[in-house]
């Protein structure tokens, strides 16, 4: 009768245990989060951590379902979901904010930041807290800034030192008004063109495109672009926000949570990012590429200073912060 009993018990235990973790794994609330680019990328890198880290500072009360590669669509499409609120979270390139929240782009300002130094001092401070507020008005929290990193210019052409060897180029570029006139104003033929483009530079649909390091080495760009010059013509960052309804509707603890997780997140990855560029430079001379360390940057910064009077910055608003973010880089200097 002991055994039983014994036997019994276990059993309950066993069930109470079993009920215990169904009941856990119901109660974990999923967020959705969509991006473009492939596991191993920048954007994955704090997706994944923002994941790990919400994970467990809520005690499996969160679990984040990634949504990487464009199985949601493209970054436009992906902000139209977080909008309509079909996806929680998402993290997206500055350019397609052009149709939702066009202030957003003087954080693309060509030759804007100088170094990381630079972006660390003015982008990761009040400023980039006023561009994410900005996020609002289109149905978005703004939650933290992460990064692509500069921009460097290949091609399968020419070696491009100066902005004369610029001319005639067709350059791939994101659906961006400002990406494509800047290239433009540098000389060359700015195709808008999704992602991912090695069938095109492959085919030679396109000559080149502009990236950061990464991208070129992760995506094996450099199997059909045979030169690279550090331009750093543009520093990319990318927007890691939330559906603003659904964030506020959130419990304030843990909203500030999600806030915490993800600048801890978008951290972890600026500085996986930075430690990686020798790294990534030296394997993509080793690959093969033609790489020119010290292009004549300054006869590309004066080309494009024209950009500033373009009709896109000359809305007020606009155009207030953007001479903020100018008088913040050059006080930074």
């Amino acid at each position: 009768m002991k055994r039983i009993f014994l036997n019994l018990l276990c059993v309950a235990f066993f069930c109470a245990l079993l009920c215990g973790t169904v009941s856990s794994a119901q109660a974990a609330t999923v967020i959705k989060l969509g991006l473009v680019t492939p596991p191993g990328s920048a954007q994955n890198i704090t997706a994944e951590k923002f994941a790990e880290l919400l994970h467990d500072r809520s005690a499996g009360k969160y679990e984040v379902k990634i949504f990487h590669s464009g199985s949601l669509g493209t970054e436009t499409e992906i902000l139209q979901q977080v909008q309509m609120g079909a996806v929680e979270m998402a993290i997206v390139t500055l350019g397609p904010f052009d149709t939702f929240v066009p202030q957003v782009k003087v954080v693309s300002f060509p030759f804007l930041f100088r170094d990381y130094a630079q972006v660390d001092s003015v982008l990761y401070g009040p400023l980039g807290d006023e561009v994410l507020a900005l996020l609002s008005r289109a149905g978005f929290q703004g939650l933290s800034f992460s990064e692509n990193g500069f921009r460097n210019l290949t091609n399968d052409l020419r070696p491009v030192h100066s902005v004369a060897d610029v001319k005639g180029l067709k350059i791939r570029v994101m659906e961006s008004t400002l990406h494509k006139e800047l290239w433009r104003t540098l000389g060359a033929n700015p195709t808008p063109m999704g992602w991912p483009i090695y069938s095109e530079l492959q085919q030679g649909t396109i000559d080149g495109q502009e990236n950061p390091l990464w991208v070129t080495w992760t995506s094996r760009l450099y199997e059909v672009q045979k030169y690279l010059s550090l331009t750093g013509h543009v520093y990319s960052a990318h927007i890691d926000i939330a559906n603003l309804g659904w964030y506020k509707n959130l419990p304030q603890d843990d909203q500030q949570l999600l806030r915490s997780c993800m600048k801890d997140a978008s951290v972890y990855q600026r500085d996986w990012n930075r430690t990686q560029l020798a790294d990534f430079l030296a394997k993509l001379k080793k690959a093969g590429m033609i790489v020119d360390e010290h292009p004549d940057v300054e006869s590309f910064r004066s080309a494009v200073l024209p950009l500033k009077d373009l009709p896109m910055y000359q809305e007020p608003e606009t155009k207030a912060l953007l001479e903020k973010f100018l008088a913040a880089t050059q006080s930074a200097s």
